[in-house]
């Protein structure tokens, strides 16, 4: 199956609890705007976390990578876009972090897909949603 990336925006303004002493956004947050642009792009697709898991699909991080360019501050409004790529029983998720259209940090996240027990599967057709331009 042959697909084109989605992309996907999420909106967050940095709380003052996730800054440092330095006034910057502490680093280990960006994985919590991640998980939270994650989240939001499976919702705009019809798919929340919370359907996915009464469907019995369980979405485990298997690796995490996040390279900073620039800090980010309290009260800044962050765009978190976001793109997801399926190869065979992985997935990946590439974000990236910008700041009125500066680009400050980009990441990604590798997940499989699990039963309640733990049993590694194939992504439902339902994810292809992610990546499928044609609805």
């Amino acid at each position: 199956m042959s697909a084109i990336a989605r992309t996907f925006k999420h909106f967050v303004r940095v709380p003052y609890a996730h800054t440092d002493q330095m006034g910057f956004v502490y680093y280990a947050n960006y994985l919590i705007y991640f998980e939270m642009a994650r989240a939001e792009m499976l919702r705009e697709v019809g798919l929340p976390y919370t359907e996915l898991e009464k469907q019995g699909v369980f979405l485990p991080v298997l690796e995490a990578h996040c390279e900073y360019k620039s800090p980010a501050h309290f009260d800044n409004r962050l765009e978190i876009s976001t793109q997801c790529r399926i190869k065979g029983i992985r997935f990946r998720i590439d974000y990236k972090v910008s700041r009125d259209n500066d680009l400050i940090v980009t990441g990604y996240t590798v997940h499989v897909c699990v039963s309640d027990k733990l049993k590694i599967m194939r992504p439902p057709k339902s994810l292809w949603k992610l990546i499928d331009q044609a609805d």
